[in-house]
């Protein structure tokens, strides 16, 4: 069975592979088994980068070499390849935390956070403003203002941002809350989300707001970010955040917050 370059593609990213592996491994899966040369030629690579391509499949738990000569193949099921490609993310992940850990108390890192110190104190607070594309960019830089709080953290949220939120910033607000943070969270209150609700507040006061149709963050009525869309059915990808580093917008958003949540039913 050959197969279009666009579904090559895609199982290309989907597996980190590179084009060789990719036409290797399926034309071992429509083989079963098969030698070095009989792939080579099925697959139209080169027969000297085969046995390299092969062992590198080998290793990523694709296929087993089959004992005796000649040396054969055998393809692994895609099924077990999908469980054995998760585990393999899996430890190169944790590996890859414990480097990042590691490298925190590196003398680099001392380094490099002298030159931010030292380039922030040449730009004024109010051109610390910007945009942030994509939820995951959003939530980091959420979740990276409610660490620095001092006093105060405000989120208002959707029904169903708030189970997002729940997922991405509760460690970042237990922090908070140890150090004596407030933490007040407005967002429609639904069954779907009181599991939820249950989880957050043992971190957070939460009240019911039903009918404010809005997404924003406040940090010590200092720093806000906005998010500017609606996010129902909206791809997380084209999510949009604005952050602001201004005390009177983020003072104003507090305010109006303060009028408005004492109005609000806990639920």
């Amino acid at each position: 069975m050959v197969l279009k370059d666009e579904m090559l593609a895609r199982l290309r990213r989907t597996f980190d592979l590179n084009l060789y592996e990719v036409k290797i491994w399926v034309a071992l899966l429509s083989r079963g088994i098969s030698t070095a040369g009989e792939l080579s030629n099925m697959a139209g690579v080169p027969r000297s980068r085969t046995y390299d391509v092969l062992e590198s499949l080998e290793r990523k738990g694709f296929v087993i070499m089959k004992l005796g000569k000649p040396i054969q193949y055998i393809a692994v099921s895609p099924k077990d390849v999908v469980e054995r490609a998760k585990k393999n993310v899996k430890e190169n992940a944790e590996k890859k935390v414990k480097t990042l850990d590691k490298v925190k108390s590196t003398d680099m890192i001392k380094t490099l956070e002298g030159l931010y110190k030292k380039g922030i104190n040449f730009i004024e607070p109010t051109e610390l403003s910007g945009a942030l594309k994509g939820r995951n960019n959003i939530y980091s830089h959420i979740e990276s203002l409610i660490k620095g709080a001092k006093r105060n953290v405000v989120l208002v949220t959707s029904e169903d941002g708030l189970v997002r939120k729940a997922d991405a910033l509760k460690s970042a607000m237990e922090s908070a809350k140890k150090k004596g943070v407030s933490i007040k969270i407005a967002a429609p209150l639904t069954d779907a989300n009181s599991d939820i609700v249950k989880k957050l507040k043992s971190v957070a006061e939460i009240k019911h707001a039903k009918d404010l149709n809005a997404r924003f963050a406040v940090i010590d009525g200092k720093q806000a970010v906005l998010m500017v869309l609606n996010d129902k059915d909206l791809h997380p990808n084209y999510d949009i955040g604005v952050w602001l580093n201004s005390q009177p917008i983020a003072s104003a958003l507090n305010h109006m917050f303060d009028h408005v949540w004492e109005s609000l039913p806990k639920k």
